[in-house]
């Protein structure tokens, strides 16, 4: 496919689902620096968000959060991922696609970009809602409309499941997370209290197997 083709996935009529190919230099729906050092940060941040999504999936793995919670951290790490790959041996791999031109596959190394300024590729297209807004609407009255109008990949729907299941269950997950640990910390106390209680007094046990013979003869004088 060339740059801006696009077809309906479900056949003719069925516009609300559409393949639209087109290449994303930024972030996740079309987000973007401009220029190559732009592209270059966007790529750095990239893998420096993974390296720190990494260490938090396996700090919440090793204090055996929330599955949902683990679940959700996984999702945008694995969207991250499939994004800075893309970047990294797009570019590499493949000339660059233009209009009028279908991308091929090349030598690895001879592609259209160097290492971390590939694009990203994107596909998905879900124009669902299209009209115009009202004349009375603030700013863009009688304007075009279109719900939903970013175009995104694969990597980009875990990343938007994964940031949407910690907004929603927010306070289910973390709250969760505080239970576990009062739960283990009042364990922990009474198995103390029940091992202090348990040890032996020596000094009852010594009065049981040593009565004090003084005292009976004080209390019993002889005649």
């Amino acid at each position: 496919m060339r740059i801006g083709e696009s077809f309906n996935f479900f056949g003719k009529g069925q516009e609300w689902f559409q393949i639209y190919f087109t290449e994303n230099p930024g972030m996740a729906f079309g987000i973007e620096l401009g220029g190559d050092y732009g592209k270059l940060v966007l790529s750095l941040f990239r893998i420096v968000a993974v390296g720190f999504i990494t260490y938090y999936l396996y700090t919440l793995c090793k204090q055996k959060k929330s599955y949902g919670l683990v679940a959700s951290i996984a999702l945008i790490w694995a969207g991250a991922v499939g994004n800075i790959l893309d970047s990294i041996f797009y570019g590499l791999m493949f000339t660059k696609s233009t209009v009028h031109s279908v991308a091929t596959m090349t030598d690895f190394g001879h592609g259209y970009a160097g290492f971390l300024h590939g694009k990203v590729v994107d596909m998905l297209y879900f124009p669902l809602i299209e009209g115009h807004y009202p004349k009375w609407f603030p700013f863009v009255g009688g304007e075009h409309f279109q719900f939903f109008q970013p175009i995104f990949n694969l990597a980009d729907t875990p990343i938007s499941v994964g940031v949407g299941m910690v907004v929603v269950f927010y306070r289910t997950f973390f709250n969760e997370g505080k239970k576990s640990t009062n739960k283990t910390d009042t364990e922990e106390s009474n198995s103390e209290t029940f091992s202090e209680s348990d040890e032996p007094d020596d000094n009852n046990n010594d009065d049981k197997l040593f009565p004090d013979l003084t005292k009976d003869k004080e209390d019993n004088p002889p005649l």
